[in-house]
């Protein structure tokens, strides 16, 4: 009767911890996106996304990328297109498991595989030509890393801002605006 007991505690245990993953609430000038950070499938961008969350890096920043059908990005620019300083580079943590599919979050990086810093996106579509598909650093992909748990409404207006060029040869910039004015874990 206690071994039962015991892994019946052992399982609801389990479960809890799965269930566990951080939430960030992000506020925009749009509306407001809650997002669950899976932390038990990519545990190095998550930690990543929370350093500079908890210490209030995303404040002021903007969308500063945005193309209809395909994702929004941002966590990197200020409403002047001035880039912010960021911590180290972490590790691609993409894998076939995790999918770019509408919702999710996945993070932004240069043409070099283990390059990203504090840039993210939220997928507008499933976006299968960015999941992972071989080692190679075009076939690599992009770390995805969390989901849209509630708000995907205030994405898909960001999604639907005007756009044009920007300064420093930047494209598909907003032309008013898109701010994230925070970005705090849920308590």
């Amino acid at each position: 009767m206690r071994a039962i007991l015991f892994t019946i505690l052992l399982s609801l245990s389990t479960n809890l911890m799965a269930q566990d993953n951080p939430v960030v609430i992000m506020e925009t000038n749009k509306g407001v996106i809650k997002i669950e950070l899976w932390a038990d499938k990519a545990p190095v961008s998550v930690e990543n996304f929370l350093r500079y969350t908890d210490n209030n890096y995303f404040d002021g920043l903007i969308f500063h990328r945005v193309i209809p059908g395909f994702m929004i990005q941002g966590g990197g620019f200020s409403p002047d297109l001035v880039q912010k300083s960021t911590y180290e580079e972490i590790k691609n943590e993409a894998t076939a498991a995790l999918s770019n599919n509408r919702g999710t979050l996945a993070m932004a990086r240069t043409n070099v595989v283990d390059s990203a810093t504090s840039q993210f996106f939220i997928n507008l579509a499933d976006n299968d030509f960015l999941n992972h598909t071989d080692e190679t650093p075009r076939g690599f992909g992009y770390a995805v890393f969390g989901q849209v748990i509630e708000g995907m409404d205030v994405v898909d207006m960001i999604a639907a801002v005007a756009t044009g060029p920007g300064k420093g040869g930047h494209q598909n910039v907003p032309t008013e605006p898109v701010i994230i004015t925070s970005a705090k874990r849920q308590e």
